[in-house]
């Protein structure tokens, strides 16, 4: 291996990007605001905890896919980076403020041909991969993305938990959290991490979805003859197990937790509320998480 082959594959420069999925079809919530803005915690929301997950997890990037309407609500709830919990929670910095590591949260809209159509909770994780790919390569190849970790705003859990298996999370293993043995392939909202092979393969999954023709064929080659409506567009309804196929769990790094809730309904909510969890589970402090946005360049706040 070759000296620059030695650089790119050091475990500085592994990149781990968070993928906050929350573009799907909704729950029973039936709220005027977004269900991932349930409160689990006084001014601390299930959006909230999974951002403050993937700053314990030890990511470089956080990509929220959410539909374009809902980003103005959920941006100025969030704002535009958390600070990693890691550095700042350093007693015996002499300059704290000077270390501080800087998380950038970026906000990505389901494309609009998306939209009704395959927008499930697992097309907006593949989705999110794919822009964090593409707009990486744009800048360097130095920041492409190794590994992708995918924290579900609708598993509860806490995220400090995550602290000592930073260095398993960005490895390539693919890491995996377990509730009772559970994963996403069996419904539940646990976090998991995956690469390019698992990528290919999820992607596949949801193009077994319908459109909105049969595969009848006329003489021209033509399919002509249209689904019935509630047939169309089937990705759309496309559950965690339907996507997250075949996960190599027995090879790969796990964490299995005591407390872990979806919270996926509102019965599932009611629970959570009246678990211990609920009682434990705060908002960080403002030095770790608060409204914060980048200055424009060229211009001071």
């Amino acid at each position: 291996m070759d000296n620059n082959a030695k650089i790119f594959t050091s475990s500085k420069n592994f990149h781990l990007a968070g993928i906050v999925p929350i573009a799907g079809q909704a729950f029973d919530f039936n709220m005027d605001w977004h269900d991932s803005l349930f409160p689990i915690s006084p001014d601390y929301t299930l959006l909230d905890n999974a951002i403050v997950e993937c700053a314990w997890a030890g990511c470089d990037t956080i990509w929220v896919i959410c539909h374009a309407d809902t980003i103005p609500l959920v941006r100025h709830r969030v704002g535009d980076y958390i600070n990693d919990p890691v550095w700042a929670n350093r007693a015996k910095d002499v300059n704290p403020s000077q270390s501080m590591k800087r998380i950038p949260i970026f906000w990505c809209p389901i494309h609009p041909k998306d939209k009704d159509k395959r927008d499930c909770l697992s097309w907006s994780v593949i989705y999110g991969a794919l822009q964090s790919l593409k707009v990486s390569t744009q800048l360097s190849k130095w920041i492409i993305p190794d590994k992708y970790y995918v924290s579900f705003p609708y598993g509860v859990f806490d995220p400090e938990q995550l602290r000592p298996h930073r260095k398993k999370i960005s490895s390539p293993k693919n890491f995996y959290v377990l509730n009772q043995g559970k994963t996403a392939q069996d419904n539940h909202y646990t976090s998991f991490t995956f690469g390019k092979d698992e990528f290919i393969r999820f992607r596949r999954q949801v193009r077994k979805g319908t459109g909105m023709y049969t595969s009848t064929l006329d003489e021209d080659g033509i399919p002509r003859e249209r689904l019935p409506v509630e047939d169309r567009w089937s990705a759309r309804f496309f559950e965690l197990k339907d996507i997250f196929i075949d996960l190599d769990i027995n090879s790969g790094n796990k964490l299995n937790l005591e407390e872990f809730y979806n919270v996926a309904s509102w019965n599932q909510y009611r629970e959570y509320l009246k678990s211990p969890l609920a009682n434990k589970l705060r908002r960080p402090t403002a030095k770790i998480f608060k409204y914060s946005e980048f200055n424009k360049i060229g211009n001071d706040r």
